[in-house]
């Protein structure tokens, strides 16, 4: 697995978890259609071989602002690894769609160089404990190190006041991780991936809710730079290992 050259000023966001599903090339087609309002043209790198967001991407209008893709999942004999993931030049935002399963070699590439790590998580045991396996590996294998501040947690299709969300908030506030956006289980993003569009770009009345979700995610994310810079001011002293709960004992839940 090949990932774009280094670039200081490349903002390289992985959405990542083994968990076929969870909704990751739903998030990066939503977060590429709002950096695509702001501009300038963000680029998609699919390695899902199910390829939905390339697929998004040709259902996607003309007259709406553009987005790079690229089709990382494909092979060619006529033309080197490496050429085939180029990045434009003028491209400031790139958005990492990864597939459903990852070795650790590939863990550690896809998140190599990256600014930001997202996991989405579903609300049930199975989504839960496939993401703490999914934290697990980022921390331990891809040693992604959590006072980086680059690792953020997106709760998705959550219906409030159930059992299985309580759950997941309490599983996901026990990772001392930011959760930084819950997403609804809603039909306005069936909606905007069967046309190929964005909820920014839809009626704004109609997913106010959202579109308020999202955006709290494209902060967070447009926060990288200083978040960089507040990870590298730390001294040595203060980066002393804090006790923890250890994310490889496996947290306990009755059923929903």
């Amino acid at each position: 697995m090949l990932i774009t050259p280094r670039r200081d000023k490349l903002n390289k966001i992985v959405i990542l978890n083994p968990k076929g599903g969870c909704g990751k090339s739903t998030l990066a087609t939503n977060l590429a259609a709002a950096y695509a309002q702001r501009g300038p043209t963000p680029a998609i790198m699919d390695y899902d071989p199910q390829g939905s967001t390339m697929a998004w991407l040709e259902r996607r209008p003309a007259d709406l602002a553009a987005i790079h893709g690229i089709a990382a999942y494909k092979k060619s004999m006529q033309a080197t690894r490496s050429w085939q993931l180029r990045v434009p030049n003028d491209t400031v935002n790139l958005l990492i769609d990864s597939p459903a399963s990852v070795n650790h070699d590939d863990l550690r590439e896809l998140t190599r160089d990256s600014t930001s790590i997202l996991v989405p998580v579903l609300p049930s045991t199975m989504d839960i404990h496939a993401a703490s396996r999914c934290i697990a590996d980022l921390l331990l294998v891809a040693k992604v190190d959590r006072r980086d501040r680059k690792l953020a947690v997106v709760a998705n299709r959550t219906r409030k006041n159930t059992k299985s969300f309580a759950k997941l908030m309490r599983f996901l506030d026990s990772l001392g991780i930011p959760i930084i956006a819950v997403l609804r289980d809603s039909q306005n993003f069936v909606h905007s991936a069967e046309q190929g569009i964005g909820l920014c770009e839809m009626q704004p009345s109609r997913v106010q809710k959202d579109v308020e979700q999202i955006e709290k995610i494209v902060s967070w994310l447009e926060a990288w730079p200083e978040r960089r810079r507040d990870s590298t001011s730390v001294t040595s002293i203060n980066r002393q290992p804090k006790v923890r709960r250890s994310l490889l004992r496996r947290p306990s839940f009755s059923s929903a």
